[in-house]
């Protein structure tokens, strides 16, 4: 019988996620290892090199994401204040100026690599879907008359929030969550009211 692993995967992804935001895309396996309290070679071991680290974060990414999402989706509250609510959250951990700029410094690190920007694609289909499941339970609660077919819907939301969340790491005035939250309601709002002269809602969820 194999032994318990004395340190999770989970401690390791967590600590490359901490020093990413402190060091951006220079960071070593032996940042990591240090911040984890492991050696470097157990990092190795278990993630066999700093690609392999970040293939494995980002997968998990996409695990927490979709287990999150669903989550909330089967949530019994208000669909729209959930919906904020799982956008909003996924920030979290940038909301701080030189955080979110080692992120997005290492995104586009991430985007230069075939394996690392196909393993991004589908985390950012994870988060489509689970936004789109949400948007679903407002229109179909009828408290979004106005919005677009679904799957568009979820393309707006989710690029607004990366989008904001770009221009608030050059400009960052007040917090990041607060500014997504806002952008997002004046987005809802709209999507609230029918356009006039509508007729019934034939429009299906073409994309």
């Amino acid at each position: 019988m194999a032994r318990p692993r004395k340190v999770t995967d989970e401690r390791m992804l967590a600590a490359a996620a901490a020093v990413i935001g402190r060091a951006g895309p220079g960071f070593t396996l032996a940042d990591v290892a240090a911040q984890a309290q492991v050696s470097a070679g157990t990092l190795v071991h278990r993630f066999g090199s700093k690609h392999g680290l970040l293939l494995a974060m980002v997968r998990t990414a996409v695990e927490d994401t979709r287990r999150e999402m669903s989550a909330l989706g089967a949530g019994d509250g208000d669909p729209l204040a959930a919906l904020v609510r799982a956008i909003v959250e996924r920030y979290a951990p940038l909301d701080d100026p030189a955080t979110a700029a080692n992120n997005l410094a290492q995104l586009a690190a991430d985007l230069s690599d075939e394996a690392l920007r196909a393993a991004m694609a589908d985390l950012y289909a994870a988060v489509r879907h689970g936004i789109g499941a949400l948007l679903r339970r407002a229109v179909e609660a009828g408290a979004l008359p106005g919005a677009p077919p679904v799957p568009v819907a979820a393309r707006i939301l989710a690029a607004t929030a990366d989008g904001t969340a770009i221009h608030w790491s050059t400009h960052p005035h007040g917090g990041l969550r607060r500014r997504l939250a806002t952008d997002l309601d004046h987005i809802l709002v709209g999507w609230r009211h029918a356009p006039a002269g509508a007729g019934p809602d034939t429009r299906g969820e073409r994309r």
